[in-house]
């Protein structure tokens, strides 16, 4: 008597790993039936069925890719070097706290969230205007970014130092490489832009962002 597999109920929301699974267990019991060209014919339909898997992801909005050569925008985390020309009392390294301000001497709290390092420096200028400095001459650095955070099929996920110019293979070097599961052809990136938290996919040799929280997903086979 022909050995069959139960058939599926449709009345039931078959996800794509389900027919996956049940796809490729019928392959095996063809092949071991002697089924040849059954099985060849279930195995183009698992490829199909998974390439449906991945073709239903959406692609990130153009601003998540345009982020990566836009200014840089500050954030919670990030360490300003701030030069006040001839002001040693005021020149120091400051501190972005979770609320996206700096705590300035004379001026108080300054906010520094979503600004470009251009807009910041013309910010605390005007303030100092105000009854504090004629003609203040205000400079910044980043001394610090803020940190960037790996997790999925690596083998040390965690949060890591972000260094400018760094792609997510980088990335995944310093996070001590891919597990033995890992999908190695691309990554997600989870990232806020225009204060709107975005999720794309991207090649490991795309750039990456202070801030941004990568994910490396699991191979299908």
């Amino acid at each position: 008597m022909p050995r069959t597999l139960p058939a599926i109920n449709l009345n039931r929301t078959i996800t794509v790993p389900v027919l996956l699974s049940y796809w490729v267990l019928r392959v095996i019991v063809e092949m071991a039936l002697g089924k040849f060209k059954i099985a060849v014919a279930l195995c183009l339909s698992v490829v199909a069925l998974s390439l449906a898997g991945c073709s239903g992801y959406r692609p990130a909005p153009k601003a998540f890719h345009q982020a990566v050569v836009q200014p840089y925008r500050l954030d919670s985390g990030d360490n300003l070097r701030i030069t006040v020309f001839e002001q040693e009392d005021l020149t120091n390294t400051y501190a972005i706290d979770q609320a996206g301000y700096i705590a300035f001497p004379l001026i108080g709290s300054v906010s520094a969230r979503g600004q470009t390092v251009k807009e910041l420096e013309g910010q605390i200028a005007g303030r100092l205007k105000q009854g504090y400095l004629r003609d203040p001459d205000v400079s910044i650095q980043v001394d610090q970014h803020r940190s960037f955070f790996i997790l999925g099929e690596v083998n040390s996920a965690g949060q890591y130092t972000y260094v400018p110019g760094m792609n997510v293979q980088n990335a995944i070097a310093i996070a001590g490489g891919y597990t033995a599961r890992a999908n190695q052809a691309n990554a997600d990136i989870t990232r806020k832009v225009n204060g709107e938290v975005m999720t794309g996919r991207v090649t490991i040799s795309d750039p990456i962002l202070a801030g941004d929280t990568i994910y490396v997903r699991e191979r299908l086979f």
